[in-house]
């Protein structure tokens, strides 16, 4: 796809000044047009920082320059130590400092102020999480070291030159000491008594041991690893790069620093949590109960996921009155398809019901992977009507790697190369298709791919005008909210949820969102252990059992992420609700959803306040 509409927010902002201003004349227009032209200087200026700003902390990163397909520094992974990350944040606070002793707030223009505020915002986030270092969990089941590293180098580091070739093996065998740091906080967490329960060091073990299970590390098929380092030097030999000699040379570098660096590494850190799991909790509560300072370190974690002052207990109550409002729409759609019981036995039935599942099968993964295509296929042809800014990378859906796949657990998504060259691609776990009912297909389709995070993402990615910090900005309420909101958007949308078990599916999604809040503050506030959180989530939804397990897993080794999707979702529809009623007929949804994604990711209350800048421009206008 491409962008139909390329309109830098700097110049929008600009342009609808310009536009709605009230005529002028005399020295008042004079005066009027030098603070314009003040404020545009001056804005110029401090984006020209921002982007040296942003380059300076970039190369600090290698790994995340090759996520956004560059070659920087590609032999290298990031340093991974504590020292390593306070010296980020000095840099990050003699950033600010900066900024404010170079430019004055003033002066600046209503975009430039937003980068500004952002950019001190970034910093005060970062500090306020610093305090909490040793909470974290740099290895767990969801997306920890041990499935991201082989991820990163199958995925992301792409090979073109023999030179590339090189780098690859350069980064296989910095593993040890990239995971060397990583345990060194492990062992400083455990030591505090913070370690991961009992499931997230099962899931490490397991996926660790899949990494350096097959060739060369054991008996058996070729490993991911393997397999991907032959591949690579193959398509070199393909493309005329190199001849069969020098690849056969490559490919033995790579076998020899998989055998050497990175299986030592993954054995290391599988025999660490097989020594500590008679240590860690079988049934476990959050870290409201389980970690020193544990109330204190979930209330920055609400704060960082929510980008809100909510509190538990605010969060809890808005998520016991969603799931009653929900309910009630679950029980209208129950009694619309003539369905004789109560909710509980429609739960049942829509969970065990063989016409809502797939085959367990590979012909039956693939036909998941097909309908999800045309499902967002479907959505490909809308998107001009609800959009003027358009993504130019284009989506795929894939499954799971084997590696790092999990019965039942949540989809994914994967960011586009920000020249479009690479694609988005919606991850989904199909190893237990019994997970994966035809119910949610839809739903999961467009929160992950269009009009959810594929779209949010790549538009981010490809702004124009923006600061480039502001385009790799990630915040979990705007980000995930927009994924929610574009679920409930896509009702609107022809050729979406037209089977009513489809639309069971959505208020089934938006119920699992709603869920969260209770079940999230319950565990880390409240004192819920696993069960308790299970129990509820089934007495509350049709969700697969074993997609409850592995969401509760979710909760608790990411304490708070979950509670951003539902605040941030309502945020954007209460700022739509406002838009409409005060813009009346003028309200036009393409404009709504272009300022809305058309500034990149940022804190609800920036966000507000860039639409609330947008309706008093077309007010004016």
């Amino acid at each position: 796809m491409r962008r139909v509409l390329t309109v830098s927010v700097l110049s929008l902002a600009l342009l609808t000044a310009c536009a709605s201003a009230p005529p002028e004349t005399g020295s008042a227009s004079a005066a009027s047009r030098a603070d314009q032209a003040a404020a545009t200087s001056e804005d110029a200026r401090l984006n020209a920082w921002f982007e040296r700003k942003y380059e300076e902390n970039l190369q600090r990163n290698p790994m995340q320059m090759t996520m956004l397909g560059r070659k920087d520094r590609y032999s290298e992974l990031d340093d991974m130590s504590r020292e390593a990350a306070r010296a980020d944040l000095a840099w990050m606070a003699a950033a600010v400092d900066e900024m404010k002793a170079t430019f004055d707030r003033d002066a600046l223009g209503d975009e430039a102020r937003l980068s500004w505020d952002l950019f001190e915002y970034q910093l005060q986030a970062a500090q306020a999480a610093d305090r909490f270092a040793d909470h974290r969990y740099p290895f767990e089941q969801m997306g920890g070291a041990q499935s991201f590293m082989p991820t990163f180098m199958i995925n992301f580091h792409k090979v073109d030159t023999a030179e590339d070739y090189a780098a690859y093996v350069s980064r296989l065998r910095e593993v040890p000491r990239a995971f060397g740091r990583l345990m060194d906080q492990v062992e400083r967490s455990a030591e505090l008594g913070i370690r991961p329960p009992r499931f997230a060091h099962e899931g490490v073990i397991e996926q660790a041991r899949k990494v350096v299970t097959g060739a060369p590390f054991t008996d058996g098929k070729n490993s991911a690893l393997w397999a991907d380092a032959q591949a690579k030097a193959d398509a070199l030999v393909k493309d005329g790069k190199i001849d069969a000699d020098q690849a056969k040379a490559l490919k033995a570098d790579a076998r020899a620093a998989l055998v050497e660096a990175v299986q030592p590494a993954f054995e290391g850190v599988i025999a660490w949590f097989e020594a500590d799991l008679p240590n860690a909790a079988v049934n476990p509560s959050g870290v409201g109960t389980t970690h020193p300072d544990g109330a204190a370190f979930y209330a920055q974690r609400l704060r960082a996921s929510t980008t809100t002052d909510m509190t538990p207990e605010q969060v809890h109550q808005l998520g016991l009155d969603e799931v009653k409002r929900i309910r009630g729409e679950m029980e209208a759609l129950k009694d619309k398809v003539g369905f004789k019981g109560d909710l509980q036995a429609f739960f049942k039935f829509v969970d065990t019901d063989r016409r809502f599942k797939y085959p367990n099968t590979d012909a039956g993964r693939q036909a998941y992977i097909d309908d999800a295509t045309k499902a967002i296929a479907t959505i490909k042809q809308q998107l001009p009507k609800y959009f003027g800014l358009l993504p130019k990378a284009d989506l795929v859906v894939k499954r799971v790697e084997p590696y790092r796949e999990v019965d039942g657990a949540a989809q994914h998504y994967f960011r586009s190369s920000p020249d479009g060259s690479r694609p988005g691609v919606y991850y989904a776990h199909l190893s237990d298709m019994e997970a994966m009912p035809k119910t949610t297909l839809e739903v999961i389709a467009y929160h992950e791919g269009l009009p959810g995070h594929h779209m949010q993402i790549a538009i981010a990615q490809e702004l124009e005008g923006v600061p480039e910090f502001r385009k790799q900005a990630g915040f979990t309420a705007y980000s995930e909210g927009w994924g929610l909101y574009s679920e409930w958007l896509a009702r609107e949308m022809p050729g979406t949820y037209t089977d009513p078990y489809s639309e069971y599916g959505r208020l089934t999604s938006e119920m699992w969102r709603a869920i969260r809040l209770v079940v999230d503050t319950g565990l880390h506030a409240k004192g819920w252990t696993q069960k308790q959180a299970a129990d509820y989530m089934a007495a509350n939804s049709s969700i697969p059992n074993e997609a409850i397990q592995a969401e509760v897993r979710r909760y608790i080794t990411w304490p708070g992420q979950a509670t951003a999707y539902k605040v941030g979702m309502i945020k954007i529809q209460q700022l739509r609700a406002k838009a409409e009623r005060e813009l009346g007929a003028d309200f036009d949804i393409r404009g709504f959803h272009d300022t809305i994604l058309g500034g990149g990711a940022m804190p609800l209350h920036l966000l507000e306040r860039r639409v609330d800048q947008w309706i008093a421009g077309k007010k004016r206008a």
